[in-house]
């Protein structure tokens, strides 16, 4: 029979369909994880991957066994979350999901007191897009995730975290960059400069933009946070960007750009940590979200 070890191995190879991501996010080597799945194959007597140098493919053999390792996982993690669950204190792995404008600029700031406050619990990260969030949760993929609302997925449980605000960036030289505060009302006529549609952001953004008179830039739109500061700097247009962004990228010391707080109805968004409610850890993980609260207004401070 399969080992648990060589179905997480066939799973992390059907959603990277990449050898090297798929080992490095199971944390093994290339070779364990090809010689693994070589093994599983002689065992089960049937290819479940063709292989070539641009793509992974599965069989369709392959892909009747994914969906059913992916049952089997969720059924070990189950029992091993059970067990946890009666320990006093949180611990073993929990896999948690965020997206990628909110996790390189939260994850660093909350971890090292989750670690002091919960020694023996340890946290697998993975970024996934906002939208894809609450099914991943739903279907096993996390055990927790951090999103902005909503969270729009039956069975879960969300606690709000903080609420975000947005800071408009335009250039040193832009002549919103002498004043101490915009409004809404400031951006009327603003070239302003969005990520691209596909991003969870853009919505958000524009619906925003267009209330209050911007002009949204249909000739230039970013890939990342990052991609709109480079874009801002070099004098494209303006942005607004999310305030923990903002403090993590610290570009209020960027001397290409300035950063102008929005007063008055400013743009935000509510950040929230969600969990199956039928998780046997689902009481562990209302006290962690707690525990996160209370981080967040320590080290990140009012935002």
């Amino acid at each position: 029979m399969p080992t648990v070890r060589q179905l997480e191995y066939l799973v992390a190879i059907a959603d990277e369909r990449h050898f090297r991501r798929a080992a490095e996010r199971v944390n093994t080597t290339q070779p364990t994880l090809s010689g693994q799945l070589k093994t599983l194959e002689d065992r089960l007597g049937v290819p479940l991957v063709e292989r070539s140098r641009s793509r992974v493919v599965l069989t369709p053999a392959g892909s009747e066994i994914v969906d059913i390792a992916r049952r089997v996982l969720q059924d070990v993690r189950e029992i091993r979350a059970i067990a946890s669950a009666h320990d006093e204190k949180l611990s073993g792995v929990v896999r948690l999901g965020v997206p990628s404008s909110i996790g390189p600029y939260l994850v660093p700031k909350i971890v090292p007191d989750l670690r002091r406050e919960y020694p023996e619990l340890k946290f697998y990260v993975r970024e996934e897009l906002s939208q894809k969030l609450p099914a991943a949760l739903s279907s096993g993929m996390f055990d927790v995730i951090i999103a902005p609302l909503p969270i729009s997925s039956p069975g879960l449980e969300t606690i709000e975290l903080y609420t975000e605000p947005f800071a408009l960036i335009v250039p040193s030289q832009h002549p919103l960059a002498r004043k101490a505060s915009v409004t809404g009302a400031d951006l009327k006529g603003l070239p302003l400069l969005l990520l691209g549609t596909w991003h969870p952001l853009h919505a958000l953004v524009a619906d925003y933009a267009k209330r209050n008179g911007a002009v949204i830039s249909r000739e230039f739109e970013g890939t990342s946070l990052d991609t709109l500061r480079e874009m801002v700097s070099t004098g494209l247009g303006a942005a607004l960007l999310p305030a923990l962004y903002v403090r993590a990228q610290q570009l209020t010391k960027d001397r290409t750009l300035k950063v102008v707080p929005l007063v008055s109805k400013p743009l935000s968004r509510v950040v929230a940590m969600a969990w199956r409610q039928s998780s046997p850890r689902a009481q562990r993980f209302s006290e962690l979200s707690t525990f996160v609260q209370g981080t967040i207004q320590k080290v990140i401070g009012p935002l």
